[in-house]
């Protein structure tokens, strides 16, 4: 297994943290280092204490670009704040030109900035995952727009002509600074809907339904919930004539079928049982000429942190589940 040296942009956050939780067990990882500006000098466990006495090291003030160019294999991890990234990526590239390290480094980043750059690769793991393989630029999917993808894709031969999609989020998902809606006083508990058929993980969804041949009329309603992480997304469909419940079954499971963190289960997904962990669930449902699918994960698991390890993983032509296979707990 190849060794690599891996830097986080951006690593006091919640994205941050669940990257070096990860990325401390992953074997391939020989050494890990996070920048965040106003904690420089600070231990991980300072802003992470989960990781007290498990993942050593104090964040950095910038990055040191002339020790990651040193690395064999250098990879680069931005969960910096949407903007961040686009913003100094024209400087950091200018820095990586002198160090013969632009065409060596493998970037993923977990903003929205990239994700619409035909330039990058999209990072949607369990759709032709063989997109990832060498990749030098990926951008990963919003934690919405990974649920939305994973209940519509399979759909995708049917073109369903409308589809409604409900999804609720946790609170973690707005990231680590509290705003007046994100605080917890005045989340936890209420639930309501919010950004109302304009949320902009649409654009990625369409972009990718498109690619798969469907233009599809998408109506989403993203709601707040009143818990810290998770997503749960219901996607509602008019069926093809004479399609029930178990032929419906029966496409997500040949669709997913070699993908070792989707599980379909009976009945309703559960938010708790992805929780922490790489995995998705997802569930189908069917009466009368409609039909339904849930979603369940983890928004910063396989919405976010472990997808992009994931995405690391094929980029470097490991098998996908490597240092992801971990369990979350129960009850949460």
């Amino acid at each position: 297994m190849t060794p690599v040296d891996v830097l986080i942009l951006g690593a006091s956050g919640y994205g941050g943290g669940e990257l070096l939780r990860w990325l401390s067990m992953h074997p391939a990882v020989a050494s890990l280092r996070g920048t965040a500006r106003s904690h420089a000098g600070r231990p991980f466990h300072a802003q992470h204490p989960n990781l007290r006495g498990l993942v050593e090291g104090t964040f950095e003030a910038e990055p040191d670009w002339a020790a990651l160019a040193q690395s064999a294999h250098p990879v680069l991890f931005s969960a910096l704040p949407h903007g961040e990234l686009a913003k100094q990526w024209p400087a950091f590239q200018a820095a990586w030109a002198q160090l013969d390290l632009a065409e060596r480094l493998t970037v993923i980043d977990l903003s929205a900035d990239f994700r619409l750059d035909p330039g990058w690769i999209y990072g949607l793991v369990d759709w032709q995952p063989e997109r990832m393989r060498g990749a030098r630029r990926i951008a990963n999917p919003g934690c919405f727009a990974t649920a939305l993808q994973l209940a519509l894709l399979p759909l995708a031969d049917w073109k369903p002509a409308f589809v409604a999609v409900t999804a609720a989020t946790g609170s973690s998902g707005s990231g680590a600074s509290p705003s007046d809606t994100t605080h917890h006083p005045t989340r936890a508990d209420d639930f309501r809907a919010y950004k109302v058929l304009q949320h902009p993980h649409e654009a990625e969804v369409l972009r990718t339904l498109a690619a798969a041949g469907w233009a599809a009329p998408l109506s989403f309603v993203p709601q707040s919930a009143p818990m810290v992480r998770g997503i749960f997304a219901v996607a509602q469909f008019p069926l093809p004539a004479g399609i029930e419940v178990g032929a419906l079954r029966a496409r997500f499971e040949a669709f997913y079928r070699d993908r070792f963190f989707i599980r379909l289960v009976e009945g309703s997904p559960r938010v708790a049982a992805t929780s922490g962990s790489a995995f998705a669930e997802i569930g189908v449902a069917a009466r009368n000429g409609h039909g339904a699918v849930m979603v369940a994960l983890d928004n910063l698991g396989k919405g976010m942190a472990a997808q992009a390890v994931q995405n690391l993983n094929l980029a470097l032509g490991l098998p996908e589940h490597t240092g992801l296979k971990v369990a979350g707990g129960w009850p949460v």
